[in-house]
């Protein structure tokens, strides 16, 4: 086995319901949606109106500003709503399923016998091109793009996150020709980042054209922002690209069968649900049929995604477009009376605030939603950089982005984080400070002062 970059900085955090390694094929629900909010800087411009018929693989809308890059419904059946928001913002596009199962037909072929605009235009037509983010950003790439390595992380060390050696196990093949495809759109590398106890060693080892990075150490050691920065760094003017490895599955399908097939096997975890375990459904797919009489308790919250990055959704909501994990854990909306005071040997504490410190790192904990505390103004703690295995300084950053101190944010290290990559970071943080949209404004703000 190659060298192992091991990674002492992060924080797992020990919550219960963790997701039995069982599949069970989803009923199929009644509706299906595909949200324009889960790509960032997109500015929908619909292709269709309620009541159209559409197949799976039928553009339902395009960002305006790259009118090439398609957004595609998932299933066939009828365009039942397009709801919006303020400003009549376009939040969600519905679709009700047919049970056709009526597909788009696409090219189909050995992606290597392929020139690169030939996967490019078949990617775009299909609407298979969004799966394929770029940092910095956190965009969906742009296809004129040419990046200098594409990154894929084998694992995720999120709370309650799903296993991907489970659920690839068996997809050699299709996730081959997904990284064939792949390989087409870079003059450098494919590089996988690779857990050498919770991934697949034999189902690495089969791979092709790839290049395999080993990493080990709690979370966000899974994040692939975090092994950019320790094997390819994203300086001012370069380009990366990722892509998780469900969507990879998906890109193979697409050459290997000629239709946009957004197949996706789905965790449902949290302390709330009664039978943790996996489904097999469809990319956008309402989370009701999972969820169905397999929740304990009305006051729970629904986040498509994890805990620290996740989406909060209704009970009727939908899969977010790159999610492949549901949590339910207890709203957090009641106050707790001395609860600072308390010894709290049941609640969990990165600080030792509580004496949970004392509990065996084995023991997994009920959290809910509650912030413990308000807001407060910024102080020096220190707890940042304990979690931070990447060499950025989150406090002086997270000021520069307050700010609005483009160089400073810039010499800082913006290029190289998004969201998940704080996530961590807001979770210790002693001042409530919701760092994750603080970054995105910046982020939005960096987009529009380089154009």
């Amino acid at each position: 086995m190659d060298k192992v970059i091991r990674l002492k900085k992060g924080l797992d955090i020990p919550l219960q319901g963790e997701a039995e390694k069982k599949v069970t094929d989803a009923p199929e629900p009644e509706t299906f949606a595909l949200k324009p909010p889960d790509f960032h800087g997109l500015t929908p411009k619909l292709t269709v109106h309620e009541g159209d018929e559409v197949k799976a693989g039928s553009p339902l809308f395009f960002d305006k500003y790259r009118p090439d890059i398609l957004f595609c419904s998932p299933v066939s059946g009828k365009v039942k709503t397009v709801f919006r928001g303020e400003r009549r913002r376009i939040l969600e596009v519905i679709v009700e399923p047919d049970g056709r199962r009526e597909q788009m037909a696409f090219r189909q072929g050995d992606p290597l016998a392929m020139t690169r605009e030939e996967v490019v235009e078949n990617l775009l037509k299909s609407g298979a091109w969004p799966f394929i983010r770029q940092r910095p950003f956190d965009l969906v790439a742009d296809p004129h793009d040419i990046p200098k390595s594409v990154f894929i992380s084998l694992f995720d060390t999120a709370p309650l996150a799903p296993d991907y050696a489970f659920i690839l196990k068996g997809e050699e093949k299709t996730f081959q020709t997904g990284l064939n495809a792949l390989s087409r759109l870079t003059e450098g590398k494919i590089r996988l980042g690779v857990h050498p106890e919770r991934s697949d060693r034999a189902f690495v080892e089969a791979l092709e054209n790839v290049e395999v990075h080993y990493f080990q150490g709690p979370h966000p050691a899974g994040n692939v922002g975090v092994q950019i920065h320790h094997v390819d760094p994203v300086n001012k003017g370069e380009v990366v690209w990722v892509v998780h490895p469900q969507d990879v599955l998906i890109i193979g399908r697409l050459f290997s069968e000629g239709v946009f097939d957004a197949r996706r096997t789905v965790a449902l975890a949290g302390s709330e649900v009664k039978e943790p375990q996996y489904y097999r459904t469809m990319v956008g797919a309402s989370i009701a049929p999972l969820v169905k009489e397999n929740v304990a308790g009305q006051n729970v919250r629904y986040i498509s995604g994890n805990v620290l990055t996740g989406t909060r959704v209704l009970r009727s909501g939908y899969l977010g477009f790159y999610d492949s994990l549901v949590t339910v854990i207890p709203e957090g909306n009641h106050s707790e009376f001395m609860g600072w005071l308390r010894p709290g040997f049941g609640k969990f504490s990165f600080s030792r605030t509580f004496f949970s410190w004392l509990a065996p790192r084995s023991k997994k904990y009920i959290m809910d939603t509650n912030l413990h505390g308000g807001h407060r103004a910024l102080v020096f703690t220190g707890l940042y950089e304990k979690v931070m295995p990447m060499d950025i300084l989150v406090m002086q950053l997270l000021k520069a982005m307050i700010i609005g101190d483009i160089d400073l944010m810039e010499n800082l290290g913006i290029y190289e984080v998004v969201e998940e990559d704080l996530a961590l970071c807001e979770f210790v943080d002693p001042s409530k400070t919701e760092m994750q949209t603080i970054l995105r404004k910046a982020i939005e703000q960096l987009i529009k002062e380089l154009g």
